[in-house]
């Protein structure tokens, strides 16, 4: 894990891309801005693994994907 220091307004970059800036401090709170591309998705840790539980729980027992797609034969 890295560990970096930053102030209100000072930014960090991920790749060319994604720059996070913390926007404000107060308490034990911290504000970060975000600005990422629109197809990267961005979620909060605990909405991400969330969503990776129910996807989990939408597809346990689904085996047979065979009736999916319905193909007409190759000429």
């Amino acid at each position: 894990m890295l560990v970096l220091t930053r102030k209100p307004g000072e930014s960090l970059m991920i790749g060319d891309d994604i720059e996070i800036t913390v926007v404000t401090v107060s308490g034990d709170q911290v504000k970060l801005g975000i600005n990422a591309p629109k197809h990267i998705d961005i979620h909060r840790k605990e909405i991400y693994v969330a969503i990776g539980s129910e996807n989990k729980s939408a597809s346990a027992g689904v085996t047979d994907l065979s009736g999916l797609f319905k193909l007409p034969p190759m000429k």
